[in-house]
């Protein structure tokens, strides 16, 4: 089993089951974006051939200020020294906006990263986020763009990553119906959220494995009952307080 970034290399109305008594996934929907830094001429020399750009998803704190993970930022080769423009959208809009790291939260090799924009994104409202551990069982939602469209996945925090491996992170059973790898490509970012809406962790990789039959790869998830995300908890006060 491997960990599959859920960024998404760029080449040439879903519905999902939610515990009851849990706020509506599209009452948040406002606050998550799909976020894609297409490469300019110079990235294009470095990047493999026909690679034009990077994607992933963010979720705003501020109107000013995005998240998402470590990741997804070096890969689109953001830094915090230059702006560099950034596609957001929604179901609604779509707007390139200048972007730079503001700074990095966390205490592992992946982080969650705070994104500055020069200006703001239309509509854009920021989630409240919880610092309190979950608690194992607790029901979790994630919203995400994979595919560069709005996905609404639901599931259970299983436990905290205790091993080298996972060390720093929550590990989550998460799906659309029978979907396992409802947060692919693209996924990358998005927020995991508790039943009142508060973002609990931010989505790192998908838990996956592959098999190949007649010379055709077939992707597939872990099994019923067992984590299938690996995620970035938010539990950084002091980092995400001056951030914010």
């Amino acid at each position: 089993m491997r960990q599959l970034p859920l960024f998404i290399l760029i080449l040439v109305v879903t519905s999902s089951r939610v515990v009851a008594g849990c706020i509506e996934p599209v009452m948040l929907a406002h606050s998550t974006v799909g976020i894609t830094h297409y490469f300019d001429d110079e990235e294009k020399k470095a990047a493999p051939p026909g690679v034009l750009g990077i994607r992933g998803t963010g979720w705003f704190l501020a109107p000013l200020l995005l998240a998402t993970v470590k990741h997804v930022v070096a890969a689109m080769n953001l830094s915090d020294q230059n702006w560099k423009k950034v596609e957001i959208r929604n179901e609604e809009d779509k707007e390139p906006i200048a972007t730079r790291v503001h700074r990095f939260a966390g205490f592992h090799a992946e982080k969650i990263a705070v994104l500055e924009l020069q200006t703001a994104f239309s509509g854009a409202r920021g989630f409240p986020l919880r610092m309190e551990p979950l608690i194992a069982e607790e029901p979790v939602v994630s919203l995400a763009y994979p595919g560069d469209r709005l996905r609404v996945a639901s599931g259970r925090f299983v436990r905290y990553g205790e091993d080298d491996r996972f060390a720093g992170t929550a590990l989550l059973e998460v799906y659309d119906g029978n979907d396992r790898l409802v947060l692919d490509h693209g996924a990358s970012g998005a927020p995991v959220l508790d039943c009142t809406g508060r973002v609990v962790a931010a989505v790192s990789n998908l838990l996956t494995t592959s098999t190949w039959f007649m010379s055709r790869e077939i992707r597939m998830t872990t099994a019923w009952g067992s984590p299938n995300v690996v995620s970035v908890p938010v539990q950084v006060p002091k980092e995400f307080s001056r951030a914010q």
